[in-house]
C-alpha cells in the first residue's frame, strides 16, 4: 500500500485542485478609511445552474484515527466547496485531479498551516474534512440547489492509500 507524502499547502501546488484561501502573499487594498486590508476575491464560488445559491455553513468535525486508510474520495459536480478553519488549527487535505474516477497514483495530500483554507474546484475529488485535532470547526462555503451534488468513489482494497501524518 502506498503511503501518501504530505506536502505543505501552497497556492502553486494546490492550483490543479482549487484555491488556497490565505492572506500570505495575496494582494489587498485598503478600505474603511484606511483601517482595514481587503484581501479581495481569494476564491470564486462555482455553481452549475443559474438558480443555484452559494451558502455558508459551519462543519464541526471530529478527528479520524491515524494512520488512516484512504478508502474513498468524493466530488461535487455542481459546485465548488470551500473549507476555512475557524480555530486556527492545521488540517489535512487529500485530493485527486478531475476525471470520471480518482486515480490512486495521482492522489496528493497537503497540510494546511491553520491560517489557510481551501476551495475545491467543481468536480475535484477530495476526502471529507480531515481534522488533526480531536474536534475542529470549519466555515464552509458551497452550493445549494437541485440535483445530486455529491459523487462518492470507493477504492478497491489494492487501490487504497495510507495517510500517516507521522511518516
Amino acid at each position: 500500500m502506498r503511503t501518501l507524502k504530505i506536502e505543505p499547502l501552497t497556492k502553486e501546488a494546490f492550483a490543479p485542485f482549487g484555491d488556497v484561501i490565505e492572506t500570505e502573499g495575496s494582494e489587498y487594498f485598503m478600505i474603511n478609511n484606511g483601517s482595514t486590508r481587503r484581501y479581495h476575491k481569494l476564491a470564486t464560488v462555482e455553481t452549475a445552474q443559474p438558480e443555484d445559491r452559494a451558502i455558508i455553513s459551519i462543519f464541526s468535525a471530529e478527528s479520524l484515527e491515524m494512520p488512516l486508510r484512504i478508502r474513498m474520495l468524493e466530488r461535487h459536480p455542481l459546485g465548488s466547496q470551500a473549507f476555512i478553519p475557524l480555530l486556527g488549527n492545521p488540517f489535512l487535505v487529500v485530493v485527486a485531479p478531475l476525471g470520471d474516477v480518482p486515480v490512486p497514483g495521482l492522489v496528493r495530500a497537503f497540510l494546511s498551516n491553520g491560517r489557510q483554507g481551501v476551495n475545491y474546484h467543481r468536480g475535484v475529488w477530495h476526502h471529507p474534512v480531515l481534522t488533526i485535532e480531536k474536534r475542529d470547526d470549519f466555515l464552509v462555503v458551497d452550493r445549494s440547489g437541485s440535483g445530486n451534488n455529491c459523487d462518492e468513489h470507493y477504492f478497491t482494497e489494492d487501490e487504497q492509500l495510507l495517510l500517516d501524518p507521522h511518516h
